[in-house]
C-alpha cells in the first residue's frame, strides 16, 4: 500500500514542504494523482474480459497511455458470489479465463490493472432492479480478498465503493481503516487504494488511503460538473503529500460540447484530481482526445507538488484558481479562470490576487503560446460553461489573504452521523462546515467551529519573506459574544474576547498584531469549551 502516513509523518511531511519551499528548494517528490480509464461510467456492469482488454488497446491506439492514462480500472460486474470456500467466484461467461489473465494483458501492454471492491456485504450493483453484487463485498473477507486481488491476481489500484457498508450500517472510518491494514499485509506494496464514500469521509481518510471521493457520482450533465467543482473549492487542504481529493472520473468523450469539456478538464487538471476517463474510448471525438492529451494540463495535474488550487479571485460565477508550479512560492503559478455561469461574463484579473506583483508573463495552456497581450492587469471574456488555463510567471508578492476555504478543518466531515466517535465531538454540538454565501468573499464561509478541542481551523501555508509584526484581521461573524484562541506555529499569541458583530449575517473585523518567522507560518483559530464565530477569511499585512 501506498505511502499511508501516520498522522505524525503527515505532520513531519508538511513540516518538510514548509522547510524546503523557504529555502527555495523544490518539495520532495510524491506519487501523482493516477491517469487511466474506469468501466463504470459508460459500460456499468456489461462488462467482459474482450471489453477490458480492448480499453486497454484503445488506451494505446488514441496516444492517451503514451500521455499518461495508464491505469484501467475493472469497476462492478466481473464477481458471481462466493463459493462455500468464501472466495469470490468470477462470472465465467464474462471472464472466462480469470481476472489475473485479464490483469496480465493489461500489464503486457505497459499499463496498470485496477480492482473493485465493497466496504460491506454487496456492492453498489446491489441497488439494481435486478439485484447484483450480492455478498461479494469486503466484510468478513478483508485480508482474503485483498491478498487474492493483489497478490494472487496482481492489481495496482483499489477502489473501495460503500454501499453494502451503509447497507450494514458500518463505522465507516473503523471499516475503511481495517480494508488499509488488509491491504498492507499483502506482499504487493504499491497498491493504490481510493476510497469512494461520495463525500469527504473526513480527516481520517488522509492517513489511510491515497485519494478519496468528494461528491456523489457524476453524469453526462452541466450542473453535476459545476456541483462538483464549487463543493471542491472548499476541500483544497485536504489534497496534498500524495493524497487527494478525487473529483470523480472524467465524463470527457461522452457527449458534452467543447467548452464545458474544457472546464471539466481544466478544472480537474488544477486541483490535481485523478484524472480517470469514463467512456467509450472508441467513440471519442477528436477534440475529446486532444483535451485529454493536452500536455499543458497534464503537467498542471501531475506537477511535483501535488497541491490543489483555491479561488483567489470572483466576479459573479466566474472563479479564478491558482497554486504553486514546480516550487513552493516560485515564480510559476497554474491558474484557471473559469465561468460556472450560464452567461458570458467577463473579469478583470487581479496579477496581485494571482501572488505576484508587477507584470506577468501569461502562457496559454489550450492555444499553447504565449499571450503577450496580457501582463498586468487583465480582462478575459469567458463564454457560459467555458474556462481559460495559464502558467503565470513573475515576481512573487507575499500573500494577504486566506480564505476559510484554505483552511484545514480538523473536525470536517461530511458524514455526520458517525463523526461523534470519531472526533470525540460532544453530542449536542455540530460538526463543522462550511455554507455558500453571496456575502462572504469568495462565496464560502466556515462555521459550527469550537465547542471542542478536536474543533480547529489552521491555515499552513502563511509565507512571509522576511519575517516580522503582521497585522492580522478575522472576518467573522456571531450574533452573540463569543471567544477566539489565536495560535501561531503551535504557540498561544492572543485571545479575541467576546467578540461580535450583531446580525447573522454580518461581517465585521477583529484585528491584533502577531509575528512570523521567515518562510512557512501555521496559524490555528480555536476554542475548546465554546463555539467559535463564522470565519470568511483572514488578512495578514506587514506592521508599519
Amino acid at each position: 500500500m501506498k505511502k499511508h502516513l501516520s498522522i505524525a509523518l503527515v505532520c513531519a511531511s508538511l513540516f518538510l514542504m514548509c522547510s524546503c519551499a523557504s529555502n527555495n528548494e523544490q518539495a520532495p517528490d510524491f506519487d501523482p494523482p493516477i491517469m487511466g480509464w474506469s468501466s463504470w461510467n459508460y459500460f456499468k456492469t456489461n462488462i467482459s474480459e474482450e471489453v477490458i482488454c480492448g480499453q486497454a488497446d484503445a488506451l494505446i491506439s488514441t496516444g492517451l497511455a503514451a500521455a499518461g492514462y495508464v491505469y484501467v480500472n475493472i469497476d462492478d460486474g466481473f464477481t458471481d458470489g462466493r463459493g462455500e470456500d468464501g472466495r469470490i467466484r468470477i462470472d465465467t461467461t464474462k471472464f472466462p479465463n480469470g481476472m489475473k489473465a485479464v490483469a496480465d494483458y493489461i500489464h503486457s501492454k505497459g499499463l496498470k490493472a485496477g480492482m473493485y471492491s465493497d466496504a460491506g456485504d454487496n456492492t453498489c450493483a446491489s441497488l439494481n432492479v435486478k439485484p447484483y453484487g450480492l455478498n461479494v463485498g469486503l466484510y468478513g473477507h478483508e485480508v482474503e480478498d485483498c491478498k487474492m486481488m493483489f497478490d494472487e491476481w496482481g492489481y495496482d489500484f483499489f477502489k473501495v465503493d460503500n454501499c453494502g457498508g451503509r447497507h450494514l450500517d458500518l463505522n465507516e472510518q473503523e471499516q475503511f481503516t481495517k480494508i488499509a491494514e488488509a491491504l498492507a499485509q499483502c506482499e504487493n506494496k504499491n497498491i493504490n487504494f481510493n476510497v469512494c464514500r461520495w463525500v469527504f469521509p473526513g480527516t481520517w481518510v488522509i492517513d489511510i488511503a491515497d485519494s478519496w471521493r468528494t461528491t456523489h457520482d457524476i453524469w453526462v450533465n452541466w450542473d453535476a460538473v459545476k456541483t462538483i467543482i464549487k463543493e471542491n473549492m472548499y476541500l483544497v487542504a485536504y489534497t496534498g503529500n500524495g493524497h487527494y481529493n478525487d473529483m470523480d472520473m472524467l465524463e470527457i468523450g461522452q457527449g458534452f460540447p467543447p467548452e464545458i469539456e474544457r472546464t471539466h478538464m481544466a478544472c480537474w487538471s488544477i486541483q490535481s484530481s485523478p484524472l480517470v476517463v469514463g467512456c467509450n474510448l472508441y467513440e471519442m471525438p477528436e477534440y475529446s482526445i486532444e483535451f485529454l492529451k493536452n500536455a499543458d494540463l497534464i503537467a498542471m495535474n501531475q506537477d511535483r507538488l501535488g497541491i490543489a488550487a483555491p479561488v483567489v479571485q470572483k466576479a459573479g460565477e466566474v472563479y479564478v484558481f491558482a497554486k504553486d508550479m514546480e516550487k513552493f512560492y516560485g515564480p510559476k503559478r497554474a491558474v484557471v479562470v473559469s465561468n460556472l455561469g450560464d452567461e458570458q461574463a467577463s473579469i478583470n484579473v487581479d496579477v496581485a490576487a494571482l501572488g505576484f506583483k508587477g507584470d506577468v508573463k501569461v502562457y496559454d495552456c489550450f492555444k499553447h503560446e504565449d499571450r503577450p497581450e496580457l501582463s498586468g492587469n487583465f480582462t478575459l471574456t469567458i463564454p457560459a460553461h467555458d474556462s481559460e488555463a495559464f502558467f503565470v510567471t513573475g515576481k512573487r508578492a507575499e500573500k494577504s489573504e486566506y480564505q476559510a476555504e484554505e483552511a484545514f478543518l480538523n473536525a470536517y466531515t461530511e458524514i455526520n452521523e458517525q463523526d461523534y466517535e470519531a472526533y470525540r465531538r460532544p453530542y449536542d454540538i455540530p460538526s463543522p462546515h462550511f455554507r455558500e454565501s453571496d456575502s462572504a468573499f469568495m462565496g464560502f464561509y466556515a462555521t459550527d467551529l469550537g465547542g471542542w478541542e478536536e474543533n480547529w481551523l489552521e491555515w499552513r501555508n502563511v509565507y512571509s519573506e522576511k519575517g516580522g509584526d503582521y497585522v492580522l484581521s478575522l472576518r467573522f461573524c456571531c450574533p452573540d459574544e463569543r471567544d477566539i484562541t489565536l495560535s501561531v506555529n503551535g504557540e498561544e499569541v492572543y485571545k479575541f474576547d467576546n467578540i461580535v458583530c450583531g446580525l447573522d449575517i454580518e461581517w465585521d473585523l477583529a484585528n491584533t498584531k502577531v509575528t512570523l518567522k521567515k518562510g512557512w507560518n501555521t496559524i490555528r483559530l480555536s476554542n475548546g469549551e465554546a463555539k467559535m464565530p463564522a470565519i470568511d477569511c483572514m488578512t495578514i499585512k506587514r506592521f508599519e
